[in-house]
């Protein structure tokens, strides 16, 4: 039986990102379910398939699993290749994706995703400061510790998928990196997953007032690559 992986919009959800790219770099197979943000009746239409009302939800069968990185730990049961093989680099790779799950508050207050729009971010507040900081702290040990080209070493994995959509935001906003972060991000959107999801975004019709709204948050916007 093939998964059945339920998402929202892909210009918009980061969440529902993660577990799209980390399954179709890895050649899982699954059925891609989406119902787009719709204003007010999201929740109530989430409903319908997930307990939370919030997406991703992954369907395998008869089981039902909730939560980006639950999602991932689940996959990783059956499918090895979503985890480094090292246990060193296996410790760090959920480290890092759990530090992304609950942390950079203020990148994802401050930046909400959206693939199609270029936006003039202006100056960054002095939270947005310290969660760059700490990215760029925490890719450059990953890469320097595992020696690349990927976060935890040769393979794309779990923590190179969470991570993706901070990729989409550095471009989206122009995000302020160091040399070595900006090449891992370039790298993250030319990977053929990244940059499927992303298309694809792009590509979609909807607009949800609130997902704008909260992009632009009076800043410019330098370029809009969507379909009208």
């Amino acid at each position: 039986m093939v998964y059945q992986l339920y998402i929202a919009n892909k210009n918009y959800s980061s969440w529902s990102m993660r577990p799209w790219v980390l399954m179709t770099a890895c050649d899982i197979a699954f059925e891609e379910v989406m119902t787009p943000f719709a204003g007010t009746t999201v929740q109530h239409a989430f409903k319908a398939f997930s307990p939370t009302g919030k997406v991703p939800c992954l369907k395998d069968g008869d089981v039902l699993v909730w939560d980006s990185l639950a999602i991932v730990e689940y996959l990783a049961d059956a499918h090895p290749d979503v985890w480094p093989a090292d246990r060193t680099a296996r410790a760090w790779a959920r480290s890092a994706c759990a530090e992304m799950h609950s942390g950079f508050m203020a990148l994802r207050d401050e930046c909400s995703m959206n693939c199609g729009l270029r936006i003039e971010l202006g100056t960054p507040s002095p939270a947005l400061e310290k969660d760059l900081a700490r990215l760029m702290e925490l890719w450059a040990d990953g890469l320097g510790r595992f020696g690349g080209p990927w976060l935890a070493g040769e393979a794309f994995g779990a923590v190179d998928a969470f991570y993706a959509p901070v990729a989409v935001r550095y471009r989206t906003y122009g995000l302020p990196l160091s040399a070595q972060a900006e090449a891992y991000a370039e790298r993250l959107l030319a990977h053929p997953a990244v940059s499927a999801w992303t298309e694809q975004g792009i590509q979609e019709t909807w607009r949800d007032d609130a997902h704008e709204q909260d992009c632009l948050r009076g800043r410019r916007v330098l370029a809009d690559l969507r379909q009208a």
